[in-house]
């Protein structure tokens, strides 16, 4: 298995477009892995998780950190000062 392999499986994109040239792969899995990090720092702050964290993991894990935040349930927010 080569490198090329390796980032299409990983992206995605081997399923969509197996053939796809080297140059291109890599630079539509850059591309996708950005807006995966996007998406996974949107979807993190609203469910009450560390957005750092899940930007880091949406650039280096992709479609794939994206799916475990979407099964992860949210986290329930804490009450600050005092009831009543």
């Amino acid at each position: 298995m080569d490198f090329n392999s390796i980032v299409g499986y990983l992206s995605g994109l081997n399923f969509i477009k197996p053939d796809m040239e080297p140059s291109s792969l890599l630079r539509t899995a850059s591309l996708i892995h950005l807006v995966d990090a996007i998406l996974c720092r949107l979807i993190a702050g609203q469910s009450g998780r560390n957005k750092n964290i899940w930007t880091a993991a949406g650039l280096t894990m992709g479609i794939w950190a994206l799916g475990v935040l979407f099964l992860l349930p949210g986290k329930k927010k804490e009450l600050k000062g005092e009831l009543g």
